[in-house]
């Protein structure tokens, strides 16, 4: 039941917001001190709102898994009304050329998951904590298996 009620909740935020990914968790410093590690963002990807240079955007790039939560520096926008675009971490001293797959030198917005909209603080070092200790994870989920196997329903 509560499975299958967090799934609707997920899909239902998913309509909302027209995110593919409505919420992540910022896994890395580079955006500091906008967004530190373990901060939870609030995603929305409207397909009719344009990206424009200074917004936050969280995108993926072929060939790597993790989604990256990065500021738009650039936009290049042709006649036709496509719009191309460059990032880079607030915190890095380069722009991100390096991070898209090779020979790409710009984002466009098929690979944008979603936009920041909003975040809460530090909420997501549980999910960054059960990453880099797999041990805790296991015991958190047999505390969790143990507490419903035996808590007796009134």
């Amino acid at each position: 039941m509560i499975v299958s009620s967090a799934l609707m909740i997920w899909k239902g935020l998913i309509v909302i917001t027209g995110s593919e990914s409505p919420i992540v968790v910022v896994l890395s410093g580079s955006m500091e001190p906008a967004f530190h590690r373990g901060d939870l963002l609030f995603l929305t990807n409207f397909h009719d709102d344009p990206i424009r240079a200074g917004e936050i955007v969280v995108f993926k790039v072929e060939g790597r898994d993790i989604p990256i939560v990065h500021r738009v520096i650039k936009i290049h926008e042709k006649e036709n009304g496509t719009i191309k675009f460059l990032t880079k971490g607030d915190n890095n001293e380069v722009d991100d050329r390096g991070l898209y797959k090779e020979g790409q030198n710009w984002l466009e917005k098929k690979d944008v998951v979603g936009r920041a909209r909003g975040f809460l603080p530090y909420v997501g070092m549980v999910t960054i904590i059960m990453n880099d200790y797999p041990k805790f994870k296991y015991a958190l989920l047999a505390v969790m298996g143990a507490y419903v196997l035996l808590k007796r329903e009134s």
